[in-house]
């Protein structure tokens, strides 16, 4: 396992969501420093794209925003390396496969280990093509991080056997956003993982407060909040990083004293 993802499981981990470039690539870059002040455990960075098919409607217009605004891939990676001169958060890039084929499969994880991206996300890779950029993961040391939701069922045993790093529980069908409640199903799903292979598990998908976590964090090893974080930059555009820290924060204080 990546020896920074590995730490950043030491303890229950708070991994917040923001979308690069909303509302400006400059206030993503002070947002990244802010949250990693405030105790984030790993950032979910994700790269816009005009078709993100696992996004609800709050991060597609977030996506929108960031790509009417003139977000591009070499400015992500332009950015990011002004935050490793201050700032070495552990993050993951949330992407698509047409992103990374764009740009070239080696080229972006290149840049990744350059940027020191630890690990990458990409919903639109099924298990079963994953073979399609884990050769390049693996000669730049990026970590690709394997999903499961609730209708993996059986499949949730050989996707554990070859993950790494840790597992995306995906908590309920359908989209990213926030929902009024987290079923059992995740639980279950955690269990099942924990049956073939001894690796974190972090929840996303719909949680919004700590409330919700409560009975996942018994059995999770991390909670990963998006979609509540994006409404908060939305809101207040500009002004928002006071706001997101405090909301980082809180949640931070919550689950590390989580016992």
């Amino acid at each position: 396992m990546n020896n920074v993802i590995k730490s950043v499981f030491d303890n229950k981990a708070f991994i917040p969501f923001i979308t690069a470039g909303d509302p400006s690539l400059e206030v993503t870059e002070k947002l990244i420093i802010s949250i990693s002040e405030a105790g984030a455990d790993l950032i979910e960075l994700g790269i816009p794209f005009s078709d993100p098919v696992a996004e609800g409607p709050v991060i597609q217009e977030a996506d929108n925003r960031a790509l009417k605004g003139g977000t591009t891939t070499d400015k992500i990676f332009d950015m990011l390396t002004r935050v490793r001169k201050t700032c070495d958060v552990p993050i993951a890039f949330m992407t698509y496969a047409n992103p990374i084929f764009t740009y070239g499969t080696e080229q972006f994880m290149k840049k990744c280990k350059e940027v020191n991206v630890s690990a990458v996300i990409v919903p639109d890779i099924p298990y079963e093509e994953r073979e399609e950029l884990i050769p390049f993961c693996k000669k730049y040391d990026i970590t690709m991080i394997s999903m499961i939701a609730p209708t993996s069922k059986d499949r949730i045993h050989m996707i554990a056997k070859e993950a790494e790093g840790f597992i995306y529980c995906v908590s309920s069908m359908g989209v990213t956003g926030v929902r009024d409640s987290i079923g059992n199903d995740v639980i279950k799903m955690i269990e099942s993982v924990k049956e073939v292979k001894d690796i974190p598990c972090a929840v996303g998908f719909g949680i919004s407060n700590p409330k919700q976590a409560e009975h996942i964090l018994k059995t999770a090893d991390g909670i990963i909040v998006g979609s509540a974080i994006v409404k908060i930059i939305a809101e207040h555009g500009e002004n928002c990083i006071p706001y997101v820290k405090e909301y980082v924060e809180n949640w931070c204080s919550y689950i590390h004293d989580f016992k």
